[in-house]
């Protein structure tokens, strides 16, 4: 998955010449010792490092559930034992299905077979393995159905309402959808939901090729017949393995019956390319299209239903097939019961040298970093385990397995989740848990000037590395786009996602074309982001790990809920609805009071420079860890019960992009009232419970 566009940008800046700018958690007396060594732990990743990676990772496929994919975890793991950690690899067998029948053909007006197939370039020898999975859509439904075929533009709610305005019905139809505006599984699910018999999504030139650029093997973009593999399991309901939701599917494990599974859906979806698209287009008569609609193919948009009628026919193998994640830990000492965890998925769609090489690498190479640092005598307060997930590009799988094994042990020990995926040129992306804002924004602070752009949040666009005297801005909420989504939304951790990129007009996504060849050409060529990465992640995880106290704050979070709380209490005006969300209003400021109470005791600690207690420091910094679970809901949102977060979920129609306050908004969304104050009441206990764990830690420090 992994790209870029699902976080919220952080702005960060070079800050003022401050001989000892803070760092939280720890006491002032420690701050100057403490940054020499966060120096020393910046210099030591090596671009050229990440690159001997990445050629391991990516030099051939590896998708999940393939001999590739083990492959690459044994060299992952092999290399960590190496370094000296604990290494162990956890095998999961959960339900991934291959294609065994692929056909797209137009039997009218005139007749046309779709090649369903990405052609190899001489160029580029990494294109032509034989190993690579065809173009497909995993988690479609088998099926055989010939339909009209029908243009739905990117297939959301809102192309949906235009074609009711205008009359037009796809029930009994085939859409064709175009990639973009919308998670790709979300494009299915409306269909079905409108009564569709399948659904095609193709990649349209304006936003994912030659309208952006030269075309692949000439420049970045996707070339004609370029398709974007990708799963369209229905993440909003449970990402993980279908017939195992909430345990792990481990060998012998219980399954559900196929058709069981909610977060399936019914009808056949294919993947195709605009070279495959653009002859369907061109046959479908009735209405022009809106000019929105149109995209860069040189032919006049229509809408249909018809002329052109489709057969499409899909099959799969529907068999269980192994995932191999590989965790490596470094035991803490006197917190060693707190884990501070981070984590990359290994597996990819084809070579995946983007998409999570790039990321893995940076893993990896944070790892070397530790490693060094072990050898020279350091050892970490809290325990750190870092994870290569596989499975990711199906759903989530390695990662929500993982934690759902591990429940209660995370529970328990769990502090801080981060995240990586892919990476690349341009500006840093940070979204998580807003209690882990203050912290974030003071990494940053702190990484050296890369040369890397930097945004002018007064202008809104890089400045070129200058980054004079600006401010960071506020931190994203995450929805489903990567690995963290179990840590977060199932147990209940403060988490991270993390990376760089956005700037490269790279259109490979997903494809036999993501290859070292594309990456060195047109994207991290000399590996700059790569290092930067390291150097980023490195320095969080030594700052959590090494932290007297926790480097939480919880303003932040009060003062996001209270903008998510206003943005519905005006969607629910404009919808004339009768919504009261007084007591969360209540709860909110209740937050904020204890909020400002814990960082004056945080404060008066740190200029005392105080030891506390091993007793005290144990008890205070469990509170702090514990404190995000207080936001989970026992029962999980409705109709999706798998979710537990009170303040993040991604949305039922939004795929990746998260959807705040989940249980309210989308109850105010439907204009469901009865509901969304319902939810509202549960949203406003769940605050309460924070403010009381707030409140705990502000005695145990005063203490």
């Amino acid at each position: 998955m992994g790209r870029p566009g699902v976080c919220t940008l952080l702005f960060l800046i070079a800050p003022p010449a401050l001989a000892q700018a803070p760092l939280r958690g720890y006491p002032q007396d420690e701050w100057k010792a403490r940054k020499e060594f966060e120096d020393k732990v910046r210099a030591i990743p090596q671009a050229e490092r990440i690159r001997i990676y990445m050629e391991h990772i990516a030099a051939h496929p590896h998708a999940a559930g393939s001999a590739g994919s083990k492959a690459v975890s044994d060299y992952l793991a092999a290399q960590l034992k190496d370094w000296g950690f604990d290494v162990r690899v956890e095998r999961f067998d959960a339900l991934l299905p291959y294609p065994t029948t692929r056909v797209l053909e137009m039997t009218s007006p005139v007749r046309f077979k779709a090649e369903l197939k990405e052609p190899a370039f001489a160029e580029d020898k990494d294109t032509s393995d034989p190993t690579q999975l065809p173009t497909y859509n995993a988690y479609s439904a088998s099926g055989d159905v010939t339909a009209p075929l029908i243009y739905v533009n990117y297939g959301t709610p809102e192309d949906y309402e235009v074609l009711r305005k205008q009359g037009i019905d796809v029930k009994g139809k085939i859409v064709l959808a175009r990639y973009g505006k919308s998670w790709r599984g979300v494009k299915p699910k409306l269909a079905q939901e409108h009564g569709a018999v399948g659904c095609i999504i193709y990649s349209d030139p304006r936003e994912d090729g030659y309208f952006q650029g030269d075309a692949y093997p000439k420049g970045a973009t996707r070339p004609e017949q370029g398709v974007q593999r990708g799963s369209v399991m229905d993440m909003a309901l449970y990402p993980g393995d279908p017939l195992t939701p909430g345990w792990a599917s481990e060998p012998g494990a219980r399954r559900l019956a196929l058709n069981e599974a909610k977060n399936l859906f019914k009808i056949p979806v294919l993947p195709i390319s605009w070279g495959d698209a653009k002859p369907l287009l061109e046959q479908l008569g009735g209405q022009l299209t809106p000019e929105e609609w149109r995209g860069a193919l040189p032919i006049t948009y229509h809408i249909g239903p018809g002329p052109a009628t489709v057969h499409l026919k899909l099959d799969f193998d529907w068999t269980n097939k192994p995932l191999y994640d590989v965790l490596a830990t470094i035991p803490g000492s006197s917190l060693k019961d707190q884990w501070i965890l981070y984590g990359n998925h290994h597996d990819a769609w084809v070579n995946g040298a983007s998409d999570p090489s790039s990321g893995a690498s940076a893993l990896m190479e944070t790892a070397r970093t530790l490693s060094q640092l072990r050898r020279q005598g350091w050892q970490p307060k809290r325990t750190i385990v870092l994870a290569l997930w596989d499975g990711e590009e199906f759903g989530l799988i390695g990662s929500t397995e993982w934690a759902e094994k591990h429940k209660e042990e995370l529970r328990h020990d769990a502090a801080v989740y981060i995240n990586s995926d892919s990476n690349g040129p341009g500006m840093i992306n940070v979204a998580g848990s807003h209690t882990l804002e203050s912290c974030l924004r003071e990494v940053l602070r702190d990484l050296p000037d890369l040369g890397i752009p930097r945004a002018d949040p007064d202008k809104g666009k890089a400045d070129g590395g200058k980054g004079k005297g600006r401010r960071m801005l506020r931190m994203g909420s995450l929805g489903a786009g990567s690995d963290y989504v179990a840590f977060l939304d199932y147990v209940g951790v403060a988490s991270v996602n993390m990376s760089f990129g956005g700037s490269d007009s790279g259109g490979v996504y997903h494809s036999i074309y993501d290859t070292l060849t594309w990456f060195r050409r047109f994207s991290d060529s000399d590996l700059a982001y790569g290092r930067a990465l390291a150097q980023a992640m490195s320095t969080t995880i030594v700052r959590l790990a090494d932290s007297s106290i926790l480097p939480l704050d919880f303003n932040p979070l009060w003062r996001s809920v209270d903008t998510f709380t206003g943005e519905i209490e005006r969607d629910g005006q404009k919808n004339l609805g009768t919504l009261d969300l007084r007591e969360v209003r209540q709860q909110v400021a209740l937050l904020n009071i204890a909020a400002r109470a814990y960082e004056d005791e945080l404060g008066a600690w740190t200029r005392r420079g105080t030891t506390l207690a091993p007793e005290k420091a144990v008890k205070l910094n469990e509170v702090l860890s514990h404190a995000e679970q207080s936001l989970l809901l026992a029962d999980g949102l409705p109709g999706r019960e798998w979710y537990h977060h009170s303040i993040y979920a991604p949305g039922l129609y939004t795929g990746y992009g998260a959807k705040t306050l989940p249980g309210i908004r989308e109850a105010e969304e439907a204009q469901r009232w009865d509901d969304a104050n319902r939810e509202a009441k549960r949203v406003a206990a769940a605050l309460k419970a924070m403010t009381a764990q707030v409140e705990e830690a502000t005695r145990l420090l005063h203490q």
